[in-house]
């Protein structure tokens, strides 16, 4: 495991494999490099590009510097990028897709970026979040109720059916998931002004002008669909793919292939 030091000085951990132009890869909520699906992405992606893997601050390796700004994340992102070279391309999924959007908002070192599912909510597809959303995460957590944040997120954040979430305790999973739980608002900071239902602010996103794939899976949820639908249009230059057969749990080598193909021309 490597470290890099963020403008703030927090440690930032990550890794690397393969060869190539560097392919950096962002997490989305309650996953790391342990307990997600970017390590096996990495596998896929290794003869073509030196692809990153790194743990979002305040998950297992990295550091958690407070208070938490989202810009915070975003000069992490800028400090990987400077380790890998000074430019790379970018890659990011569910709330990961949310924090890569806005680092190349801002960071002209992010050469091309790819956008797997953003949880955005843009319609009447399924219901918004509600107001308290915010309010209540930050309550159970401080009130130490690490599951119960899990499963408020779970259930009402990303619309799982209330008898899964109801198992998900039984789940070799669940104790990882509690282990990240405190990092759940950085997550919900970067998503929740964008799922409320309301279509997507024209020109929000106005400086990400590099090449930008959006993508969705064609079994997952319409909700996901149209937002990423909307969100490629809503996006400089952008173009949508839809995964036939795939979720929001997205299987890398149906993932990667799509991806060589984007970050190759």
């Amino acid at each position: 495991m490597n470290y890099v030091y963020s403008q703030d000085g927090t440690a930032i951990a990550y890794e690397k494999i393969g060869s190539g132009p560097p392919l950096i890869l962002v997490d989305g909520a309650l996953c790391s490099r342990e307990n997600g699906p970017n390590g096996a992405l990495a596998a896929q992606l290794q003869r073509h590009y030196t692809v990153y893997t790194y743990d979002r601050r305040g998950r297992a390796g990295s550091g958690n510097t407070m208070p938490y700004e989202i810009e915070r994340e975003i000069e992490d992102l800028s400090a990987l990028i400077g380790e890998a070279g000074g430019s790379a391309f970018v890659y990011g999924i569910s709330s990961g897709a949310a924090l890569a959007l806005e680092a190349a908002n801002r960071l002209p070192s992010v050469k091309k970026l790819a956008l797997y599912e953003a949880p955005f909510v843009v319609d009447a597809s399924r219901k918004p979040v509600p107001a308290d959303y915010s309010e209540r995460m930050e309550g159970l957590l401080a009130a130490g109720r690490r599951g119960a944040a899990v499963k408020h997120f779970m259930r009402t954040g990303v619309g799982l059916p209330a008898p899964v979430v109801a198992m998900m305790p039984l789940m070799p999973a669940w104790s990882k998931l509690k282990a990240v739980a405190h990092t759940l608002p950085y997550d919900t900071l970067l998503t929740v002004d964008h799922q409320r239902g309301k279509p997507l602010e024209a020109g929000r996103w106005s400086s990400v002008t590099v090449p930008t794939l959006v993508a969705a899976g064609g079994k997952s949820p319409a909700w996901m669909r149209v937002a990423m639908e909307q969100l490629a249009r809503a996006l400089p230059n952008a173009e949508h793919r839809t995964l036939e057969g795939q979720t929001h749990i997205v299987k890398p080598e149906a993932l990667a292939p799509v991806l060589r193909d984007f970050f190759a021309n």
